[in-house]
């Protein structure tokens, strides 16, 4: 038995150069297609806390007018309170501002600290009075 395996392993002489190339090409071809896809994910996973931040914040505002007939401008008055940002050791990529604030309306904003794609460009989303989550500045 042993020198019927012997006699069929004794003809592969393993792979060719050539072979091994197109491997490697398809490997890299089968990277550049992946990169760019799994960036859009990491950004997209990122973005999530901006628009979680500015939901609990409407709650809030909703709530704070709800008992004072009025949209309160600072986060002190509402009980919110940042989480430490990522430049600080924190988690937070996001910085949460009041645009402004009044007895019918309100405009908070989330923008961004770190430019995910490196083109200079931040992202920003922003939330209003009826609880309207959308982004002003795509990353």
């Amino acid at each position: 038995m042993n020198t019927w395996i012997k006699e069929i392993y004794k003809d592969e002489d393993g792979f060719s150069l050539t072979e091994l190339l197109i491997v490697l090409a398809i490997i890299g071809i089968l990277i550049m297609i992946a990169v760019p896809l799994y960036q859009n994910v990491t950004t997209r996973a990122k973005t999530t806390e901006a628009k979680t931040q500015l939901a609990f914040l409407h709650t809030l505002q909703k709530v704070y007018h709800l008992e004072h007939d009025i949209y309160a401008s600072d986060f002190e008055t509402l009980g919110f309170e940042h989480e430490k940002m990522i430049t600080e050791g924190g988690k937070a990529r996001y910085v949460i501002e009041v645009e402004s604030a009044g007895p019918n309306a309100y405009v908070a904003t989330a923008t961004s600290i770190i430019d995910f794609d490196n083109d200079g460009v931040f992202n920003k989303w922003q939330v209003d009075q009826e609880g309207n989550v959308e982004q002003v500045v795509p990353d």
